[in-house]
Order: C-alpha cells, then structure tokens, then sequence
C-alpha cells in the first residue's frame, strides 16, 4: 500500500513545474482506482487551499472541488483522528517533524500503510516502518512500492 501526499497531486495542476507536472499526472494516472492507495483527509484539504490560492493559475473553487470529489471516488479516504493527531503530535516531540508532516508520517503509521510517496521527507528514509519516497526523483519506480 502506499499514501499520497499532498504536493503529487497538486504538481499535477502546477504548470510553473512542467517536469513534476509530467509525472505527477502519470503517477496519479497509474494509481487510478487501485485499492491500494490510500489518501489522508488533511490531503485533500491542503489541496483545496494550494490549488486555489498558491498554483497559477489557480483552479476556481468549482474545479478545485470536482477534483476532490474525484480523487476521494478513486482512493479510500482515511479520517483524522485523535489518535493520528496525538501520534503526529509525538511525531513532532520525537523526531523534530513540522506538525502536518507529521501527521502524513501518522496516518500512514497508524493505518499500516509502509510507503509514503511525497517531496517533502528525505528520499528513502524510514521511521517507525514507515518508508518515504519521493516520486519526482530520476529513479523513481511505482511498480516497486506497489509490489
């Protein structure tokens, strides 16, 4: 199993990046509908206000909630819980984590997913079982996490 972050679906919207746009489309186009792949709420959440306030151009709030509505069709949407927000709080505590950064490392923790696929840990570290991988690195492989 593996959990998205935020940013690869947002890159596929950001043209400012054409390179990370290019893969997270194929990223998010391979991963379509597999039962495997799993989504926190705060993704979507963080999508709605980056894609509507920090991509150019922005998406209106129409386009911006279709996309939800189609990625929570395509992935099964995990809850925060109070749970995942008192492990991200450790998270925080112990391994000095930003909080919403620990909050994906919890979700993914929690609900026994191994692989998180984001840009924003260090490509390949590993926490408490927890593996990070960045999908817009030269050498990614999506087969090899999906294995």
């Amino acid at each position: 199993m593996v959990l998205l972050d935020t940013n690869v679906l947002v890159y596929a919207h950001d043209r400012r990046a054409p390179a990370k746009q290019l893969r997270a489309t194929q990223v998010l186009s391979q991963l379509h509908g597999d039962s495997r792949c799993k989504l926190p709420a705060q993704v979507l959440a963080e999508f709605l206000t980056v894609t509507t306030r920090g991509v150019r151009p922005p998406l209106t709030m129409a386009q911006a909630r279709s996309q939800i509505e189609s990625f929570a069709q395509s992935w099964e949407v995990l809850n925060t819980t109070a749970w995942i927000v008192q492990e991200a709080a450790r998270g925080v505590q112990e391994y000095r984590l930003a909080y919403y950064d620990a909050q994906i490392w919890a979700s993914a923790r929690l609900n026994q997913i191994p692989v998180v696929l984001s840009e924003d840990f260090s490509d390949g570290a590993s926490l408490e079982g927890v593996r990070f991988v960045n999908p817009f690195s030269a050498n990614f492989e999506l087969a090899q996490w999906l294995g």
